[in-house]
């Protein structure tokens, strides 16, 4: 099957996106084109218009400050994957886009493409919700930052059709490079399916180098386990204030059962999903607790 007839568009700058936005009916942005695209051919999207972006070098950026990470709509998977910045002040995100399908998906794929597909099944939605993420979106008229938890919604966004991501920015506190370990795990019933459920974690620890170090503080967001992404601050507070254990692991993954809300769908019913999901959070608390209390590699 092919597309639909639609008028092509290739802005030269973001201001020309926004203003194409706010004037064209039935208009989709295109990205890194690995959803778009196949909908379109498929016809289950037929916009009018398409608006290419990526020529847009204002979006493609990558900005670690002291307070905050700010990572560019326009930036590929692949360039978040083998980031050496990244890799040793923010990984949980570098580790989410390296398991993002495949090579090919990886190298096309973009940031802003994915956080606006907006799939429960995504990757970074979790990291987002875990990480205090906001999303900035821009328009015409204004420009305005949208907490992570906020922006989802029930496998949509609230995101206008006038408005365009600008980056995904994240608070470089509380979770300082040396005592804090992040992980990430998901379960996928196929290379490249999406994943069932999906689990983003950091770890603070008091000191790396006592015996048995402290929790101080916990993140943990999940995917996929509800229509929206979600962060549970319950599962957080079982292992905060005393080091990992088995029992403080049990306790999380019983409540991380509790917690999540899944949907049934053609390969996990919403039990499997539960049960999926108490699972990865013992597993990602101790790889994260595993990595905040490793010795540092000196070369």
């Amino acid at each position: 099957m092919k597309p639909a007839a639609f008028e092509y568009h290739l802005p030269e700058s973001v201001s020309e996106a926004t203003r194409l936005l706010a004037e064209l009916p039935e208009a989709e942005l295109m990205a890194g084109n690995q959803s778009l695209g196949i909908a379109m051919s498929n016809r289950v999207a037929t916009p009018d218009h398409v608006i290419d972006i990526n020529g847009l070098t204002e979006l493609d950026y990558l900005d670690v400050g002291n307070e905050k990470i700010e990572v560019g709509a326009m930036v590929r998977h692949r360039d978040i994957e083998q980031s050496s910045v990244l890799a040793e002040t923010f990984p949980i995100l570098s580790i989410s886009a390296e398991k993002i399908a495949g090579p090919v998906v990886r190298n096309r794929g973009t940031l802003g493409g994915s956080i606006g597909e907006a799939d429960p099944g995504g990757n970074y939605p979790s990291v987002l919700v875990a990480m205090d993420g906001e999303i900035e979106l821009l328009s015409t008229d204004h420009t305005r930052s949208v907490d992570a938890t906020d922006y989802f919604s029930a496998e949509t966004t609230n995101k206008t059709d006038d408005e365009l991501i600008r980056c995904a920015r994240f608070p470089r506190e509380p979770f300082p490079s040396r005592r804090t370990g992040m992980a990430f795990l998901r379960k996928k019933e196929a290379a490249q399916s999406w994943p069932i459920v999906s689990v983003a974690s950091a770890i603070r620890v008091d000191d790396p180098a006592r015996q048995n170090p402290v929790i101080e503080e916990a993140r943990v967001g999940y995917a996929n386990a509800a229509d929206v992404p979600l962060r549970l601050k319950s599962v957080e507070a079982a292992i905060e204030g005393e080091p990992l254990s088995d029992h403080t692991l049990h306790t999380a993954g019983d409540r991380a059962y509790d917690g999540v809300q899944p949907q049934s769908e053609l390969h996990a019913d919403a039990v499997y999903k539960r049960e999926l999901a108490r699972e990865l959070t013992k597993r990602v608390f101790q790889r994260a607790y595993d990595r905040a209390t490793a010795e540092p590699i000196v070369v």
